[in-house]
């Protein structure tokens, strides 16, 4: 069992994985993200299933 100070590292950690991802997908070039088949509309949701599933 994880210790109260683990678990919330581990999620501020994974809150910080989620930024940078959702970040970076938003300030993609549209004309990449298209290519790649994403909209940097969604870049909340692809971040989210990215880290948490």
């Amino acid at each position: 069992m994880k210790s109260i100070i683990a678990q919330l590292r581990e999620a501020a950690a994974k809150r910080a994985l989620y930024r940078r991802t959702r970040d970076e997908i938003a300030g993609m070039e549209r004309r990449v993200a298209l290519d790649l088949g994403i909209f940097p509309e969604d870049a909340h949701l692809i971040a989210r299933k990215a880290v948490w599933g």
